[in-house]
């Protein structure tokens, strides 16, 4: 491999290379998904904050920021809102204990989000349910 010459073939070699490294921006939120499941769940002492599961990790390009979804098997109201007051109070001690994990050159911040699509999912369920059952019926009775 040539070295380059210059500063400027140096930076568009990096670039070049940055860019083919395919799927790494999704590569580190997967591994964001996996670290913070075990810090909430072992290292977190936070009572507002328990049976919760992260669905999804969503990272901006730049690092600096990251949505985490979550879903809650208590899904009502009230846990919902103080599992997220827990989270975000506990925000910094995530993101610590990320950064011992993690090496990237940019830390996220990290945006706690309640994921609807489950209770959604389930509720379509249903409904398919229910309309696979009055037609049933109304087959039989033709």
């Amino acid at each position: 491999m040539r070295l380059p010459v210059c500063r400027k073939q140096a930076t568009s070699i990096m670039a070049k290379h940055s860019k083919a490294i395919p799927g790494r921006m999704q590569r580190v939120a997967d591994q964001i998904q996996r670290d913070l499941a075990e810090i909430i769940a072992y290292e977190l002492k936070d009572p507002r904050v328990s049976m919760m599961t992260i669905t999804e990790v969503q990272v901006t390009p730049d690092y600096a920021h990251a949505k985490v979804f979550f879903t809650m098997l208590a899904d009502d109201a009230d846990s919902i809102k103080n599992t997220v007051q827990g989270l975000s109070k506990a925000a910094g001690f995530i993101r610590a204990q990320l950064g011992r994990r993690l090496t990237i050159h940019t830390l996220p911040e990290l945006h706690f989000v309640h994921d609807t699509s489950t209770a959604r999912g389930i509720e379509l369920s249903r409904l398919i349910d229910e309309a696979n059952a009055t037609r049933a019926r109304d087959a039989d009775e033709s």
